[in-house]
């Protein structure tokens, strides 16, 4: 992936903008000191359904069957979550996303070197408003997400790592939608 310079803009209402990639740019509404780094482990972000978006399922098709790791839910593709035999790494109902191994690691990441784009954004939250693509942290991760402010990557210096270019060009690209 080619690395942009991050170029940040602060205008007299405080509001920054960030630019990821050459004419796109982000409203950043978190503390521009965040930091976050995957933590092993943790697993949080695995618990809940993935949403995917046309992009992804082109993707995603290349290396799994669709047919077995994705499900429809109010409109939109998702991962599957499956119930798994253990106690770690899942969520009260004992499910994960179909992608999670035994361990604790993503097959997609780790053996795909590919991740899908709400993987990639998390623990960011994103939405449109008033044209403009917003960025801050997701509420939940808050309270769950054991990767904030543990490392010394500062996530507002690495957006491009967090925001895939595709992101712009989704009608819908709003985070809060879950499984």
């Amino acid at each position: 992936m080619p690395f942009w310079p991050i170029r940040v803009n602060v205008s007299a209402d405080a509001t920054r903008r960030v630019e990821v990639y050459p004419d796109r740019e982000v409203v950043v509404e978190f503390d521009p000191e965040l930091t976050f780094e995957c933590v092993e482990d943790c697993t949080w972000c695995c618990q809940h359904g993935v949403l995917l978006y046309d992009q992804d399922l082109l993707e995603l098709a290349q290396r799994a069957n669709l047919a077995e790791t994705t499900t429809e839910f109010r409109g939109e593709k998702f991962v599957t979550r499956e119930r798994k035999a253990r106690d770690d790494h899942v969520a009260e109902d004992g499910c994960a996303c179909a992608f999670l191994r035994e361990d604790g690691l993503c097959t997609l990441h780790l053996e795909e070197d590919w991740k899908p784009t709400r993987c990639s954004v998390f623990p960011l939250g994103v939405w449109l408003e008033d044209g403009d693509l917003h960025v801050d942290i997701r509420d939940s991760a808050h309270d769950h997400c054991e990767g904030l402010n543990v490392s010394d990557r500062v996530v507002i210096d690495n957006l491009e790592a967090f925001l895939p270019e595709v992101l712009w060009e989704l009608e819908n690209p709003d985070s809060d939608r879950e499984l």
